[in-house]
């Protein structure tokens, strides 16, 4: 499999320069040349296949030609330890948890299997691999834990000062060792715009060896669309099409889900949940992508105001917003629209949505109001602990923490101040050349 930039169709690689790249030279975002289409007795008897059984299959479809089976099965193995259960809140909706791994929030699934893969061609390398990366609470813990101690590789997470959780900022600021915690004065979008900056510089590319490890990434992105294969299989009706709700900041989350559409995914309808910070929704409302800086909210995980991922969806869809229209539908909620939804469903079946689930909820909700009953399912992207004082300060309850959790706490936050300017990032990267 070959892959292009999605700013130059003629830039092609192979996996292991889209991987070890990150961003591609001319600054876009590495796509494969295809997306293939999976068989049709893949799907009915999807019901009876793993979590991990599915990840291989997906993921041997695009990498196949570039890994052996071993290697593939290798990582898929080492990546997913944990499942992703559906839990029905009624009337055909359900939850979708992917908080079930190391660091309890989706992009555990990208970030173990990137680690594996990034760490397989580590191994074949003469240079020290240098990880960036940008957080707005989740991508760092996710990465850096997933990367912790894997050989030939360095990690330096970027992350906005006072906006992520404190759980989230303990899980990648305590760990040590090969990974390094930037505290940025400014917003994520201040953190993104550095690491991508770093990219195209061409004396860091001389000196280090950079690549990312955000859902730029290609090695990132394929595994997202592995839960939502296993989602539709836990539904267990070959006949069912199914409507997905996706909270949404950078946009990775949603572009997975497209690519397993694309592979022969039943889904009727995608809807891209945002909070205020509602850049997309307005795209497909308007047809005018007006990025903008980023607003802080309780659902700080969303709080991008340019997300990477647009240019992937705009190549999946042509450049064409009425395409995407056909298959993305826009909302955007406020805080309070999200508080207020937290209370109604946990009070009336006593689930805890974190606020990044309740966002999705709600687009699912406008959606079946909008357009009926339908087989909809929401993602709960992280463990409503990681996000303790908003959930206990909503719900007026005591929400223990997870002992996976809790542990972060014992230990002593390490990490180091920097400014917003690219050329105090870029001195202290030098430093470590």
């Amino acid at each position: 499999m070959k892959f292009y930039s999605t700013n130059n169709k003629d830039l092609v690689v192979d996996l292991k320069d889209a991987v070890l790249q990150g961003l591609a030279p001319d600054n876009g975002l590495y796509m494969p040349e295809y997306i293939p289409r999976l068989p049709e007795e893949f799907f009915s008897s999807i019901s009876q296949r793993s979590i991990q059984e599915i990840a291989f299959t997906v993921s041997q479809s695009f990498l196949g030609d570039d890994l052996s089976d071993e290697t593939l099965s290798g990582i898929v193995a080492r990546a997913i330890q944990f499942d992703a259960p559906v839990v029905p809140l009624g009337d055909m909706i359900y939850a979708l948890e992917l908080f079930h791994g190391p660091t309890m929030a989706f992009k555990d699934f990208g970030a173990r299997f990137m680690a594996g893969l990034l760490g397989y061609f580590a191994e074949r390398q003469d240079r020290e691999i240098t990880i960036l990366v940008a957080t707005s609470g989740d991508t760092g813990s996710a990465v850096a834990n997933g990367f912790l101690n894997v050989q030939g590789t360095r990690v330096i997470v970027l992350y906005p000062k006072g906006k992520v959780s404190d759980i989230q900022e303990k899980q990648f600021t305590t760990l040590g060792n090969n990974i390094t915690a930037l505290e940025v004065e400014g917003t994520f979008d201040d953190c993104q715009r550095m690491v991508k900056e770093a990219f195209v510089d061409s004396e860091l590319r001389t000196k280090l060896f950079l690549t990312s490890a955000n859902s730029i990434n290609i090695a990132r992105l394929i595994p997202q669309s592995f839960y939502y294969f296993h989602a539709y299989a836990q539904l267990k009706s070959p006949d069912l099409t199914a409507v997905f709700a996706v909270p949404s900041g950078n946009f990775g989350n949603l572009t997975g889900g497209l690519l397993a559409m694309r592979m022969g995914l039943p889904v009727a309808q995608f809807v891209a949940c945002t909070n205020v910070n509602d850049i997309v929704p307005e795209y497909l409302t308007s047809g005018a992508f007006n990025p903008r800086p980023s607003q802080q909210t309780i659902s700080n995980a969303m709080d991008v105001g340019n997300p990477s991922n647009f240019s992937r969806l705009l190549d999946m869809f042509d450049h064409d917003r009425a395409r995407m229209a056909e298959v993305v539908t826009g909302m955007s909620f406020t805080d309070e629209q999200t508080r207020a939804a937290m209370r109604e469903v946990y009070e009336r079946t006593g689930y805890i949505m974190d606020p990044h689930g309740a966002v999705g909820y709600l687009g699912l909700k406008s959606y079946i109001e909008r357009n009926g009953p339908v087989a909809g399912i929401f993602l709960e992207t992280a463990h409503p602990g990681k996000f303790k004082e908003v959930v206990e300060d909503t719900l007026n309850i005591t929400l223990p923490l997870p002992a996976s959790l809790e542990s972060f706490f014992t230990n002593e936050k390490l990490s180091i101040p920097m400014t917003t300017a690219f050329s105090d990032f870029k001195a202290y990267l030098l430093d470590l050349a």
